[in-house]
């Protein structure tokens, strides 16, 4: 209880009131209604007490609470003056037992003051019973202002949803965790960068592959929170382009996506976008890019300044012109708001001939941060590397010399000296570290051949691996890619004891591949080491489409779906959780069975209608 009045004033009229009540026990006739009075009071205080706990009151209800506290103080008191006129106490017992019993006088009672007592008391009650009703009416109301705001906020995440389900928020933590700390500060203090913070402008950064533009985008956002992130008629929106997410990246979802980060930065949904939920909702088709524009347009105008960084346009998928006209629709906004854009794409004409208005900053992974990047892994190594400061600084001038910008080729030189056991070793792998146009495949080649040199076990779950996440038609979450590798073809049902582990999958891989932490999608390390397997696929895995194929085939062929779609959504969620390749395999089975030399192992599978009925359920499900 935290209002103004002293405290102990209200406790004292509770304890008084308890204390009066209990002096009357034994009184004539005429005082046991006053007793009754007396114990209303004492009730209706202790529920004040309870309400006023943890409360902090208005200056209005402090005062008038302390009022009515005063005037029952006054009228206890005349009730006390009357206990001792009327009776007194005397001992009865014997010794320790003595105890006191009051004694009341039987003289002629005054019925007018007894009465007046009475009225008093019954109106302290009333007024205290009104100052209860008040609060029990505050804490309900705001019972309800609570809930009513829980409903609203519900309501305001279901549009916001209904707009996309795609967050990149998790790729912005995952990115900017991977950064090692002090590189990227070049480009924040360049000339470029602080005039695009400065100005509206639109500041286009160019980078070859491996340069770390996408580590260097999440570095801008990253600044970008920090400086505005507490501000919010500052809206900030990030796009992470990959062309593995075609699917979830066409026009209009990137145009929703942009919408749906400014709508989550406001206090509640703008209008715009609530007045598209109304109008779609329910509806088959979704906005219109006309629509989505408008609306990005107009809540865009809501903030005093607007920053989108989007990274690799490169990635952008060109199907129905969808690069080109997402690059129109960003410069369209630029010019019409206070919007500032950030793009990151590799050095492609048809990319760079858009931005020839805009400022630029090429990107490149500049020597003190590639250093920096190799003081903080070159123990991680192990081997002599970790224990020798001589041979340390011989790698990271040997890394150095060879990378020529490129970020990622620094990662996979240094990858390629784990488990070098000598000086000589290392000394004669730095030696042998490729330089210039065709480092990447060299260095990749590399890999694969320290992949396919480990123990017969070890490379062929490497291989299992790259061959599943190179060749899957979407991206995989560990828990999908771990029921891949364990499914025995021609098994009736899965094994558990199957299940590798994850330390195993990434260190087999030899640095080729990495998990989003915030996402738990395994993914190749960088989009050119898919360049390299759709160039070089043939070659390490000749069948991989059709052992994709059957191991999805595989999986829908367990005894556990012989009963076909389930009846309850609540069972068919426990069967995806259960069975988590069971969306892939569902949706994605026929695409590899069409790209197999052979398909004849999916014929038995379709001459089963009930695992055909509950593919069916999962292929549909929403």
């Amino acid at each position: 209880m935290s209002f103004g009045l002293s405290i102990g004033d209200f406790l004292a009229v509770i304890k008084l009131a308890s204390k009066i009540r209990k002096d009357f026990t034994g009184a004539p006739d005429q005082y046991q209604q006053i007793c009754n009075e007396l114990r209303n009071l004492e009730y209706t205080t202790r529920d004040i007490e309870v309400l006023l706990s943890g409360k902090t009151l208005c200056k209005a209800d402090e005062d008038r609470l302390h009022h009515i506290t005063k005037n029952c103080r006054l009228i206890l008191d005349d009730a006390e003056k009357i206990i001792n006129k009327y009776s007194s106490l005397k001992l009865r017992g014997h010794g320790l037992k003595d105890k006191a019993t009051r004694v009341w006088h039987r003289l002629q009672w005054d019925s007018d003051s007894t009465r007046d007592l009475r009225e008093r008391i019954t109106s302290s009650v009333t007024s205290f019973n009104s100052f209860n009703g008040l609060l029990t009416r505050d804490v309900v109301s705001k019972f309800a202002e609570s809930h009513e705001h829980q409903e609203q906020k519900r309501d305001q995440q279901e549009i916001l949803d209904w707009l996309t389900l795609i967050d990149y928020s998790a790729q912005q933590s995952d990115f900017i965790s991977r950064r090692q700390a002090g590189t990227g500060q070049w480009l924040l203090d360049s000339t470029e960068y602080q005039h695009w913070l400065a100005t509206k402008e639109t500041l286009f950064c160019p980078g070859i592959p491996g340069a770390g533009k996408t580590i260097l985008a999440s570095i801008v956002v990253d600044n970008l929170l920090s400086l505005h992130g507490d501000d919010q008629s500052v809206g900030i929106c990030v796009i992470f382009l990959n062309f593995r997410r075609n699917d979830e990246q066409k026009l209009d979802h990137l145009l929703a996506s942009l919408l749906k980060q400014l709508a989550c930065t406001l206090p509640v949904v703008p209008g715009p976008v609530e007045l598209l939920y109304r109008k779609h909702k329910g509806r088959q088709a979704g906005p219109t890019t006309e629509e989505l524009c408008k609306a990005l347009y107009s809540v865009a105008a809501e903030f005093s300044r607007v920053f989108m960084v989007i990274d690799a346009l490169d990635e952008c998928q060109t199907q129905d012109n969808c690069r080109s006209r997402f690059i129109s629709e960003l410069l369209n906004i630029c010019t019409k708001h206070d919007v500032n854009i950030l793009a990151t794409a590799r050095p492609i004409p048809e990319i760079t001939s858009r931005f020839e208005d805009s400022v630029v900053k090429p990107i490149r992974a500049v020597d003190d941060d590639i250093i920096k990047y190799l003081d903080g892994n070159l123990s991680c190594i192990g081997g002599p590397v970790s224990r020798d400061t001589t041979l340390q600084a011989e790698v990271k001038e040997g890394i150095v010399q060879c990378v020529d910008g490129m970020f990622l080729l620094a990662k996979l030189h240094l990858d390629s000296l784990r488990g070098k056991r000598s000086p000589k070793a290392v000394r004669c792998a730095l030696g042998k570290l490729a330089k210039g146009g065709d480092a990447y495949d060299t260095a990749y080649h590399d890999a694969m051949i320290r992949i396919t040199g480990q123990l017969q076990e070890q490379a062929e779950l490497g291989l299992q691996t790259l061959m599943w996440i190179a060749f899957a038609e979407r991206p995989l979450k560990v828990i999908e890619l771990r029921h891949a590798l364990g499914v025995e073809l021609g098994a009736t049902e899965f094994d558990d004891d199957n299940l590798p582990d994850l330390e195993d999958i990434l260190s087999v891989c030899c640095g080729l591949v990495t998990v989003n932490e915030e996402s738990n999608i395994i993914r190749l390390v960088h989009y050119t080491t898919q360049q390299y397997f759709e160039r070089t696929g043939a070659s390490w895995f000749p069948s991989a489409q059709s052992q994709i194929a059957q191991t999805c085939v595989t999986y829908l062929l367990y005894d556990t779906f012989e009963s076909g779609s389930c009846l309850v959504y609540s069972d068919f969620e426990q069967r995806l959780y259960t069975y988590p390749l069971y969306d892939y395999a569902s949706n994605y089975w026929g695409r590899h069975a069409l790209l197999s030399l052979d398909y004849q192992f999916c014929s038995k599978f379709l001459t089963i209608e009930p695992k055909v009925r509950a593919c069916g359920q999962a292929l549909f499900a929403d």
